[in-house]
């Protein structure tokens, strides 16, 4: 099925790392984040309590910067910056429940403490756990005050950053691609098309194992903020909508986004609006759209930038704040890569006609 009766948002030709797009951000007023850094944006995360703004780099950089808004005008300043060991490329982070710690993993195989306002032994943040492999994904579970990483070994290790070994471990049928935490729901995104829910309240248990519902290769994974169920995008520009827990007068769905024409681009990342329940994804196409998957439609699409989305998120803070990264995705590979190309964060203020719902359709396309 497709969502609705908005236009398709004005297209770009994606030519490697850069699109034909006019525009460099969404929106004529978005705010340009200085000092985003020199190599691929792999994430964006804020912080639960401050509008505390977090990015993960290929070369190999931790960036935090402190964000104001005041009548939309929207103000980042650099703050402070780590560098995992020998710049090793770093692939995700995430916040403490107060705010206080960032932890960061990525290709040197190891999962990262960063206690904000304190600066490291030469400038490397701290090591708290490892894997065999390289560590794509990182999340905070506030039940428990562990982390839990997802690695290419196909494991899912939980630590407490006091203890040198991991409290626990859980064997995946696959690599991880992507994990989220909301609350008491963990959603895992594996190779293989495998999807996997667990119950982190307390000790972890598996609560469902199933294949996507979308034909090819998982591209990211978010639980909704109810905890109901999860939005999973793959890299022929399909959402799954599914539910782990019977709601009633729902079902679970996929739709079609993040597509031109013939052309097919992938979702590279989905983030929730805590307050409304609406949802944001961005992609290979250089368009960011904002989604209703109760009402099953989509409230905004906005023209195409000229260089591929890489993540987004929106702040904790009300979620008046979008963050999104134009910056290469190699959903084409090192040919297509443009050295010397830029990698942009952008902030744009939310309007909430933007991301609240509209209410129920009587038809949709």
């Amino acid at each position: 099925m497709a969502f609705g009766s908005v236009a398709p948002a004005p297209s770009a030709n994606l030519v490697g790392s850069s699109t034909t797009g006019p525009n460099a951000s969404c929106a004529p007023n978005d705010h340009c984040v200085p000092q985003a850094g020199n190599d691929g944006i792999s994430s964006l995360s804020w912080g639960p309590a401050v509008n505390h703004l977090v990015s993960t780099n290929w070369d190999g950089g931790v960036r935090c910067w402190e964000v104001q808004e005041s009548e939309g005008q929207v103000r980042a300043q650099p703050k402070a910056q780590v560098n995992h060991e020998n710049n090793s490329p770093v692939l995700d982070s995430c916040f403490s429940s107060d705010g206080s710690t960032v932890f960061s993993v990525g290709a040197d195989k190891a999962v990262r403490m960063w206690q904000l306002g304190q600066s490291p032994p030469n400038n490397v943040p701290q090591q708290i756990g490892s894997h065999d492999q390289p560590i794509k994904s990182v999340a905070f579970l506030p039940s428990s005050n562990l982390i839990v990483s997802g690695g290419w070994d196909k494991m899912l290790k939980f630590w407490d950053a006091r203890q040198p070994n991991p409290v626990g471990t859980l064997q995946l049928p696959e690599r991880c691609y992507d994990l989220d935490v909301r609350d008491s729901l963990m959603v895992v995104a594996c190779a293989g098309r495998h999807i996997i829910s667990y119950n982190v309240q307390g000790q972890p248990q598996e609560h469902q194992r199933k294949e996507s519902p979308l034909k090819f290769q998982s591209r990211c994974i978010a639980a909704f903020p109810d905890t109901t169920g999860y939005a999973v995008g793959s890299i022929e520009g399909r959402v799954g909508i599914h539910y782990v827990t019977k709601v009633t007068g729902k079902e679970s769905f996929a739709f079609k986004c993040h597509r031109q024409d013939t052309n097919v681009y992938p979702v590279n990342c989905i983030c929730f609006h805590k307050g409304y329940g609406t949802f944001a994804t961005v992609g290979g196409d250089g368009i960011v759209n904002f989604w209703d998957k109760d009402n099953k439609q989509r409230l905004k699409g906005f023209p195409a930038i000229h260089r591929t989305i890489s993540c987004a998120s929106f702040n904790n803070q009300g979620g008046n704040l979008f963050a999104y990264a134009s910056s290469y995705d190699w959903s084409k590979g090192s040919s297509h890569h443009a050295p010397g190309t830029p990698n942009e964060i952008w902030i744009h203020c939310v309007l909430d006609e933007e991301i609240k719902p509209k209410g129920k359709k009587t038809s949709y396309r």
